[in-house]
């Protein structure tokens, strides 16, 4: 299984994909945890949206915030390169080019 990973990534070590782990990791927990207190800053709250739209526009911001902590965590841990491809490619979605 690690080997599909691995050739399928481009990756040549078992230490570079635990690294690509922890990066992934620390990203989603970072983002979710920094959207609420973004959410009160910019005035989203259930008291003023219905809980379904506040939801929405969460996730949204997890999904922005994501990327940008994303290349952050992954310049800290030296996988800056493997990181940026995958932002690149998500970006490209919304027609963004770099």
């Amino acid at each position: 299984m690690l080997e599909k990973i691995k050739k399928r990534w481009g990756i040549d070590s078992n230490f570079q994909i635990l690294k690509i782990f922890i990066v992934f990791g620390i990203t989603g927990s970072t983002a979710a945890w920094i959207s609420e207190p973004l959410c009160n800053i910019f005035g989203i709250t259930t008291d003023d949206l219905s809980i379904i739209l506040y939801w929405l526009i969460r996730i949204v911001l997890i999904t922005i915030v994501y990327q940008f902590i994303l290349v952050f965590v992954a310049f800290l841990f030296g996988e800056f390169k493997f990181f940026w491809k995958f932002v690149r490619k998500f970006l490209t979605i919304f027609g963004l080019r770099f």
